[in-house]
Protein backbone atom coordinates (compact mmCIF):
# COMPACT_ATOMS: atom_id res chain seq x y z
CA UNK A 1 0.00 0.00 0.00
CA UNK A 2 1.58 3.26 -1.05
CA UNK A 3 0.89 6.80 1.31
CA UNK A 4 -1.55 7.46 -0.80
CA UNK A 5 -3.78 4.46 -0.52
CA UNK A 6 -3.02 5.09 3.24
CA UNK A 7 -4.65 8.44 3.71
CA UNK A 8 -7.70 7.23 1.82
CA UNK A 9 -7.77 4.32 3.72
CA UNK A 10 -7.30 7.10 6.97
CA UNK A 11 -10.58 8.69 5.48
CA UNK A 12 -7.91 11.69 5.26
CA UNK A 13 -8.49 12.62 1.56
CA UNK A 14 -11.51 14.66 0.15
CA UNK A 15 -10.83 16.37 -2.97
CA UNK A 16 -8.38 16.27 -5.21
CA UNK A 17 -7.01 17.64 -8.57
CA UNK A 18 -5.42 15.02 -11.38
CA UNK A 19 -5.99 12.34 -9.23
CA UNK A 20 -3.83 10.07 -10.88
CA UNK A 21 -1.09 12.20 -10.98
CA UNK A 22 -1.44 12.66 -7.67
CA UNK A 23 -1.38 9.42 -6.70
CA UNK A 24 2.12 9.02 -8.79
CA UNK A 25 3.80 11.82 -7.52
CA UNK A 26 3.34 11.24 -3.99
CA UNK A 27 3.72 7.69 -3.60
CA UNK A 28 6.87 8.16 -5.55
CA UNK A 29 8.26 11.25 -3.51
CA UNK A 30 7.88 13.24 -5.85
CA UNK A 31 5.12 15.81 -4.20
CA UNK A 32 6.88 19.02 -2.98
CA UNK A 33 3.76 20.46 -1.56
CA UNK A 34 3.19 22.91 0.74
CA UNK A 35 0.49 23.71 3.24
CA UNK A 36 -0.15 27.30 4.96
CA UNK A 37 -0.33 28.68 8.58
CA UNK A 38 -1.82 31.92 9.45
CA UNK A 39 -0.18 32.78 12.51
CA UNK A 40 -2.98 34.70 14.60
CA UNK A 41 -1.39 33.20 17.97
CA UNK A 42 1.82 32.75 19.59
CA UNK A 43 1.20 28.68 19.32
CA UNK A 44 -0.63 26.39 16.89
CA UNK A 45 -3.60 24.87 18.15
CA UNK A 46 -4.94 21.04 18.30
CA UNK A 47 -6.99 22.30 15.10
CA UNK A 48 -3.75 22.47 13.18
CA UNK A 49 -3.30 18.85 14.05
CA UNK A 50 -4.80 17.30 10.90
CA UNK A 51 -1.93 19.01 8.68
CA UNK A 52 0.86 18.83 10.76
CA UNK A 53 0.50 14.92 10.99
CA UNK A 54 -0.53 14.76 6.97
CA UNK A 55 3.39 16.60 6.81
CA UNK A 56 5.06 14.23 8.68
CA UNK A 57 2.88 11.20 6.94
CA UNK A 58 4.01 12.50 3.43
CA UNK A 59 7.50 13.56 4.54
CA UNK A 60 8.56 9.66 6.21
CA UNK A 61 7.22 8.68 2.03
CA UNK A 62 9.69 10.78 0.71
CA UNK A 63 8.06 13.90 -0.18
CA UNK A 64 9.70 17.48 0.75
CA UNK A 65 6.98 19.85 2.79
CA UNK A 66 7.25 23.78 2.47
CA UNK A 67 5.77 24.84 5.67
CA UNK A 68 4.29 28.49 4.53
CA UNK A 69 3.83 31.21 7.26
CA UNK A 70 1.32 33.69 6.38
CA UNK A 71 2.99 36.60 7.56
CA UNK A 72 1.36 38.42 4.56
CA UNK A 73 -1.67 36.80 4.78
CA UNK A 74 -2.15 37.09 8.39
CA UNK A 75 -2.24 41.08 7.51
CA UNK A 76 -5.50 40.40 6.34
CA UNK A 77 -7.36 37.33 7.78
CA UNK A 78 -8.75 33.96 6.63
CA UNK A 79 -13.21 34.23 6.49
CA UNK A 80 -13.22 30.77 6.13
CA UNK A 81 -15.42 29.16 9.08
CA UNK A 82 -15.63 33.25 10.40
CA UNK A 83 -18.77 34.86 11.57
CA UNK A 84 -16.68 38.28 11.84
CA UNK A 85 -13.59 39.64 10.90
CA UNK A 86 -10.35 38.85 12.59
CA UNK A 87 -8.02 40.93 14.91
CA UNK A 88 -5.80 42.68 12.82
CA UNK A 89 -1.79 42.30 14.16
CA UNK A 90 1.02 44.24 14.07
CA UNK A 91 3.86 43.00 11.92
CA UNK A 92 6.16 42.09 14.95
CA UNK A 93 3.06 40.15 16.56
CA UNK A 94 3.19 38.35 13.12
CA UNK A 95 6.91 37.90 13.33
CA UNK A 96 6.70 36.62 16.72
CA UNK A 97 3.90 34.17 16.21
CA UNK A 98 5.75 32.31 12.92
CA UNK A 99 9.01 31.74 15.19
CA UNK A 100 7.03 30.43 18.01
CA UNK A 101 5.12 28.11 15.07
CA UNK A 102 8.59 26.94 14.00
CA UNK A 103 9.65 25.34 16.82
CA UNK A 104 6.32 23.52 17.35
CA UNK A 105 6.24 22.35 13.91
CA UNK A 106 9.83 20.93 14.47
CA UNK A 107 7.90 18.26 16.12
CA UNK A 108 6.35 17.02 13.18
CA UNK A 109 8.70 17.18 10.63
CA UNK A 110 12.52 17.72 10.28
CA UNK A 111 13.63 20.98 8.51
CA UNK A 112 16.98 21.29 6.60
CA UNK A 113 18.89 20.79 3.36
CA UNK A 114 17.06 18.38 1.46
CA UNK A 115 14.16 18.39 4.09
CA UNK A 116 11.41 20.18 4.84
CA UNK A 117 11.64 24.45 4.37
CA UNK A 118 9.85 26.82 5.95
CA UNK A 119 8.73 30.59 4.06
CA UNK A 120 7.00 33.40 4.94
CA UNK A 121 4.65 35.01 2.26
CA UNK A 122 5.15 37.92 3.79
CA UNK A 123 8.49 38.27 1.84
CA UNK A 124 6.55 38.31 -1.46
CA UNK A 125 3.08 39.43 -0.89
CA UNK A 126 3.95 42.58 1.23
CA UNK A 127 6.05 44.02 -1.61
CA UNK A 128 3.32 43.92 -3.87
CA UNK A 129 2.69 47.02 -5.74
CA UNK A 130 -1.68 46.86 -5.68
CA UNK A 131 -2.06 48.08 -9.79
CA UNK A 132 0.43 45.77 -10.91
CA UNK A 133 -0.98 43.06 -8.88
CA UNK A 134 -4.79 44.05 -10.16
CA UNK A 135 -3.21 43.63 -13.78
CA UNK A 136 -1.11 40.88 -13.31
CA UNK A 137 -3.36 39.01 -11.47
CA UNK A 138 -6.90 40.27 -10.93
CA UNK A 139 -7.53 39.36 -14.47
CA UNK A 140 -7.36 35.69 -13.65
CA UNK A 141 -10.53 35.85 -11.37
CA UNK A 142 -14.23 35.94 -11.39
CA UNK A 143 -16.18 37.67 -9.46
CA UNK A 144 -18.95 35.52 -9.99
CA UNK A 145 -17.18 32.62 -9.32
CA UNK A 146 -15.70 34.13 -5.97
CA UNK A 147 -18.83 35.05 -4.67
CA UNK A 148 -19.70 31.22 -4.78
CA UNK A 149 -17.08 29.93 -3.02
CA UNK A 150 -18.29 28.47 0.18
CA UNK A 151 -15.58 30.37 2.49
CA UNK A 152 -17.47 33.44 1.04
CA UNK A 153 -20.88 32.74 1.21
CA UNK A 154 -21.67 32.13 4.77
CA UNK A 155 -20.51 35.66 5.64
CA UNK A 156 -22.59 37.54 3.09
CA UNK A 157 -25.48 38.03 4.96
CA UNK A 158 -23.49 39.63 7.75
CA UNK A 159 -20.94 41.30 5.58
CA UNK A 160 -17.66 40.48 3.70
CA UNK A 161 -15.58 43.45 3.93
CA UNK A 162 -13.25 44.13 0.71
CA UNK A 163 -10.62 43.70 2.73
CA UNK A 164 -11.32 40.07 3.43
CA UNK A 165 -12.54 39.53 -0.60
CA UNK A 166 -8.85 40.23 -1.36
CA UNK A 167 -7.61 36.96 1.06
CA UNK A 168 -8.69 34.33 -1.78
CA UNK A 169 -6.21 36.59 -4.37
CA UNK A 170 -3.44 36.67 -1.93
CA UNK A 171 -3.37 32.51 -1.37
CA UNK A 172 -3.73 31.91 -4.59
CA UNK A 173 -0.73 33.87 -5.39
CA UNK A 174 1.20 32.16 -2.99
CA UNK A 175 0.96 28.80 -4.72
CA UNK A 176 1.73 30.73 -8.42
CA UNK A 177 4.91 32.42 -6.38
CA UNK A 178 6.03 28.99 -4.55
CA UNK A 179 5.31 27.40 -7.71
CA UNK A 180 7.70 29.67 -9.87
CA UNK A 181 10.15 30.10 -6.96
CA UNK A 182 10.32 26.98 -4.99
CA UNK A 183 9.28 24.21 -7.21
CA UNK A 184 6.25 23.33 -5.68
CA UNK A 185 4.16 21.34 -7.18
CA UNK A 186 1.05 20.84 -4.64
CA UNK A 187 -0.69 22.31 -2.42
CA UNK A 188 -2.95 20.39 0.90
CA UNK A 189 -5.43 22.08 3.13
CA UNK A 190 -8.66 21.50 4.62
CA UNK A 191 -11.71 20.72 2.71
CA UNK A 192 -13.28 24.22 3.46
CA UNK A 193 -10.36 25.71 1.43
CA UNK A 194 -11.33 23.96 -1.73
CA UNK A 195 -12.15 27.39 -3.28
CA UNK A 196 -8.86 28.90 -2.34
CA UNK A 197 -6.80 26.16 -3.49
CA UNK A 198 -8.46 25.77 -7.08
CA UNK A 199 -7.96 29.46 -7.46
CA UNK A 200 -4.57 28.93 -6.75
CA UNK A 201 -4.04 26.43 -9.58
CA UNK A 202 -6.40 28.02 -12.14
CA UNK A 203 -3.94 30.78 -11.74
CA UNK A 204 -0.71 28.95 -12.53
CA UNK A 205 -2.50 27.33 -15.26
CA UNK A 206 -3.87 30.94 -16.96
CA UNK A 207 -0.72 32.82 -16.48
CA UNK A 208 1.95 29.77 -17.14
CA UNK A 209 0.31 27.36 -19.08
CA UNK A 210 1.17 24.56 -16.26
CA UNK A 211 -0.32 22.27 -14.91
CA UNK A 212 -0.20 22.24 -10.48
CA UNK A 213 -1.72 20.02 -8.20
CA UNK A 214 -4.17 20.73 -5.59
CA UNK A 215 -5.15 17.90 -2.70
CA UNK A 216 -7.91 18.77 0.55
CA UNK A 217 -7.62 16.77 3.83
CA UNK A 218 -11.20 15.85 5.05
CA UNK A 219 -12.33 17.82 8.08
CA UNK A 220 -13.97 15.46 11.16
CA UNK A 221 -17.28 14.66 11.47
CA UNK A 222 -19.28 18.01 12.43
CA UNK A 223 -20.11 17.30 15.86
CA UNK A 224 -15.59 17.28 16.35
CA UNK A 225 -14.64 19.43 13.90
CA UNK A 226 -16.84 21.78 14.31
CA UNK A 227 -15.02 21.34 18.36
CA UNK A 228 -11.39 20.76 17.26
CA UNK A 229 -9.23 23.17 18.86
CA UNK A 230 -12.05 24.03 20.99
CA UNK A 231 -12.85 23.40 24.99
CA UNK A 232 -14.58 25.32 27.48
CA UNK A 233 -14.30 28.03 25.58
CA UNK A 234 -10.73 28.20 25.16
CA UNK A 235 -8.00 27.14 22.48
CA UNK A 236 -6.38 23.87 23.07
CA UNK A 237 -2.57 24.98 22.73
CA UNK A 238 0.31 22.92 21.72
CA UNK A 239 2.37 25.22 23.86
CA UNK A 240 1.83 23.62 27.22
CA UNK A 241 2.16 26.96 29.03
CA UNK A 242 -0.98 27.44 27.44
CA UNK A 243 -2.49 24.35 27.84
CA UNK A 244 -0.81 21.44 29.80
CA UNK A 245 0.02 18.04 28.81
CA UNK A 246 -2.63 17.07 31.49
CA UNK A 247 -5.43 19.50 29.98
CA UNK A 248 -4.01 18.41 26.15
CA UNK A 249 -4.56 14.73 27.46
CA UNK A 250 -8.26 15.47 28.82
CA UNK A 251 -9.16 16.91 25.94
CA UNK A 252 -8.90 14.14 23.70
CA UNK A 253 -9.22 11.44 26.36
CA UNK A 254 -13.57 12.98 26.75
CA UNK A 255 -14.34 13.14 22.67
CA UNK A 256 -17.48 12.06 21.46
CA UNK A 257 -18.07 8.43 21.72
CA UNK A 258 -18.92 8.87 17.30
CA UNK A 259 -15.71 10.26 16.88
CA UNK A 260 -13.18 8.03 18.91
CA UNK A 261 -12.38 5.69 15.83
CA UNK A 262 -12.20 8.86 13.28
CA UNK A 263 -9.61 10.69 15.24
CA UNK A 264 -7.60 7.53 15.76
CA UNK A 265 -7.26 6.85 11.97
CA UNK A 266 -6.72 10.61 10.73
CA UNK A 267 -4.45 11.61 13.48
CA UNK A 268 -2.43 9.28 15.25
CA UNK A 269 0.18 7.00 14.38
CA UNK A 270 -0.77 3.97 14.99
CA UNK A 271 -0.88 0.85 11.99
CA UNK A 272 -3.99 0.26 9.85
CA UNK A 273 -3.87 -3.15 10.96
CA UNK A 274 -4.21 -1.86 15.26
CA UNK A 275 -6.84 0.08 14.20
CA UNK A 276 -8.65 -2.91 12.13
CA UNK A 277 -8.15 -4.87 15.27
CA UNK A 278 -9.47 -2.17 17.47
CA UNK A 279 -12.73 -1.17 15.25
CA UNK A 280 -14.04 -4.93 16.36
CA UNK A 281 -14.29 -4.72 20.08
CA UNK A 282 -17.45 -4.02 21.85
CA UNK A 283 -18.79 -1.04 23.10
CA UNK A 284 -17.53 -1.52 26.84
CA UNK A 285 -14.10 -1.05 25.58
CA UNK A 286 -14.82 2.85 24.57
CA UNK A 287 -12.80 4.57 27.36
CA UNK A 288 -9.89 2.05 26.47
CA UNK A 289 -10.04 3.66 23.06
CA UNK A 290 -10.41 6.98 24.39
CA UNK A 291 -7.28 6.72 26.31
CA UNK A 292 -5.17 5.15 23.46
CA UNK A 293 -6.18 8.60 21.46
CA UNK A 294 -5.07 10.81 24.13
CA UNK A 295 -2.01 9.35 24.79
CA UNK A 296 -0.42 9.03 21.55
CA UNK A 297 -1.51 12.71 20.20
CA UNK A 298 0.26 13.82 23.63
CA UNK A 299 2.93 11.56 22.81
CA UNK A 300 3.47 13.10 19.46
CA UNK A 301 3.38 16.80 21.19
CA UNK A 302 4.90 16.40 24.50
CA UNK A 303 6.56 13.42 24.50
CA UNK A 304 6.56 9.70 25.86
CA UNK A 305 7.45 11.03 29.49
CA UNK A 306 4.95 13.95 29.49
CA UNK A 307 2.12 11.66 27.98
CA UNK A 308 2.90 8.90 30.81
CA UNK A 309 1.99 11.50 33.32
CA UNK A 310 -0.89 12.87 32.15
CA UNK A 311 -2.36 8.75 32.03
CA UNK A 312 -1.71 8.85 35.48
CA UNK A 313 -3.08 11.84 36.48
CA UNK A 314 -6.12 10.97 34.36
CA UNK A 315 -6.35 7.83 36.21
CA UNK A 316 -5.66 9.32 39.91
CA UNK A 317 -9.25 11.17 38.79
CA UNK A 318 -11.42 8.42 38.14
CA UNK A 319 -9.99 5.42 40.43
CA UNK A 320 -7.89 7.15 43.31
CA UNK A 321 -4.60 5.65 42.14
CA UNK A 322 -1.82 7.49 40.13
CA UNK A 323 -0.19 10.54 40.21
CA UNK A 324 -1.81 14.18 39.99
CA UNK A 325 0.80 16.28 40.14
CA UNK A 326 0.84 17.34 36.49
CA UNK A 327 -2.71 18.20 37.39
CA UNK A 328 -3.82 21.65 36.87
CA UNK A 329 -2.95 23.43 40.50
CA UNK A 330 -3.80 26.51 42.15
CA UNK A 331 -2.49 27.41 45.51
CA UNK A 332 -4.58 29.17 48.04
CA UNK A 333 -2.87 31.86 50.53
CA UNK A 334 -4.34 32.86 53.54
CA UNK A 335 -7.78 29.96 53.70
CA UNK A 336 -9.57 30.67 56.93
CA UNK A 337 -10.32 28.55 59.77
CA UNK A 338 -13.62 27.35 58.67
CA UNK A 339 -12.49 27.08 55.26
CA UNK A 340 -13.68 28.28 51.52
CA UNK A 341 -17.19 28.80 49.90
CA UNK A 342 -17.26 26.62 46.66
CA UNK A 343 -18.23 29.88 44.79
CA UNK A 344 -15.08 31.59 45.93
CA UNK A 345 -12.99 28.44 45.20
CA UNK A 346 -14.07 28.16 41.75
CA UNK A 347 -13.18 31.50 40.80
CA UNK A 348 -9.68 31.75 42.59
CA UNK A 349 -9.18 28.46 40.05
CA UNK A 350 -10.17 29.98 37.33
CA UNK A 351 -13.18 27.96 36.60
CA UNK A 352 -15.70 31.06 36.90
CA UNK A 353 -14.66 34.28 35.77
CA UNK A 354 -17.90 35.40 37.53
CA UNK A 355 -20.01 34.48 40.84
CA UNK A 356 -23.16 34.12 38.55
CA UNK A 357 -21.25 31.92 36.11
CA UNK A 358 -20.37 30.02 39.30
CA UNK A 359 -23.42 29.99 40.62
CA UNK A 360 -25.46 28.86 37.41
CA UNK A 361 -22.89 26.02 37.53
CA UNK A 362 -23.42 24.47 40.46
CA UNK A 363 -27.03 24.81 40.18
CA UNK A 364 -27.21 22.99 36.77
CA UNK A 365 -24.92 19.75 38.94
CA UNK A 366 -21.62 20.65 36.81
CA UNK A 367 -19.85 21.20 39.92
CA UNK A 368 -18.19 18.39 41.98
CA UNK A 369 -15.55 17.98 44.87
CA UNK A 370 -13.04 14.88 45.49
CA UNK A 371 -15.49 12.98 43.35
CA UNK A 372 -19.00 14.21 45.19
CA UNK A 373 -21.34 16.59 43.30
CA UNK A 374 -22.12 19.98 44.91
CA UNK A 375 -25.75 20.95 44.97
CA UNK A 376 -25.46 23.85 47.19
CA UNK A 377 -23.86 26.95 46.58
CA UNK A 378 -22.96 27.54 50.28
CA UNK A 379 -20.93 24.94 50.27
CA UNK A 380 -17.61 25.03 51.87
CA UNK A 381 -14.33 23.37 51.52
CA UNK A 382 -12.88 22.93 54.78
CA UNK A 383 -9.61 24.06 55.53
CA UNK A 384 -8.20 20.71 56.60
CA UNK A 385 -9.56 19.28 52.85
CA UNK A 386 -7.48 22.25 51.28
CA UNK A 387 -4.20 21.52 52.71
CA UNK A 388 -4.42 18.06 51.96
CA UNK A 389 -5.61 19.05 47.91
CA UNK A 390 -9.00 18.83 46.87
CA UNK A 391 -10.18 17.99 43.08
CA UNK A 392 -12.35 20.33 41.64
CA UNK A 393 -14.49 18.88 38.56
CA UNK A 394 -16.45 21.49 36.22
CA UNK A 395 -18.27 19.63 33.43
CA UNK A 396 -17.52 16.37 31.85
CA UNK A 397 -13.60 17.86 31.13
CA UNK A 398 -12.52 20.20 33.02
CA UNK A 399 -10.10 19.68 36.27
CA UNK A 400 -8.52 21.37 38.91
CA UNK A 401 -6.48 21.10 41.89
CA UNK A 402 -6.96 23.48 44.76
CA UNK A 403 -4.44 23.27 48.06
CA UNK A 404 -3.59 25.58 50.59
CA UNK A 405 -0.21 26.91 51.29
Amino acid sequence: MGIYEELQARGLIAQVTNEEEIREMVNTGKARFYIGFDCTADSLTAGHFMALTLMKRLQQAGNQPIALIGGGTTMIGDPSGRTDMRKMLTREDIDHNAECFRKQMERFIEFGEGKAIMVNNADWLLDLNYVNLLREVGACFSVNNMLRAECYKQRMEKGLSFFEFNYMIMQSYDFYYLFQHYDCNMQFGGDDQWSNMLGGTELIRKKLGKDAHAMTITLLTDSQGKKMGKTAGNAVWLDPNKTSPFEFFQYWRNVDDADVMKCIKMLTFLSLDEIAEMEQWDDSRINEKKEILAYELTKLVHGAEEADKAKDASHALFSGAGDDSTMPTTELADVADDGMGIIDLMIACGLAASRGEARRLIQQGGVQVDGEKVADIDFRVSRDALVNGVKIRKGKKVFHKAIAK
